[in-house]
């Protein structure tokens, strides 16, 4: 489980996987809810900040790939 330290542009390993198969995601909006787009196949999620933490596994480095 995470605690309230991520920002924009991070990557999170999620504990279920998508249903492309890749368990990683980015992070492109913060607030009340969380907003995560899918690695693998470019899927958007928002999820309750509560719900996003319950599901995070893992918090990776930011992103230097601003041109996606």
């Amino acid at each position: 489980m995470i605690g309230n330290d991520f920002k924009l542009g991070q990557r999170v390993i999620m504990r279920k996987p998508h249903a492309c198969g890749s368990s990683e995601w980015e992070i492109i909006r913060t607030g009340a809810d969380v907003k995560i787009k899918c690695i693998g196949c470019g899927r958007v999620v928002m999820l309750d900040r509560g719900d996003f933490i319950k599901a995070a596994k893992a918090v990776m480095e930011a992103s230097d790939d601003k041109d996606r």
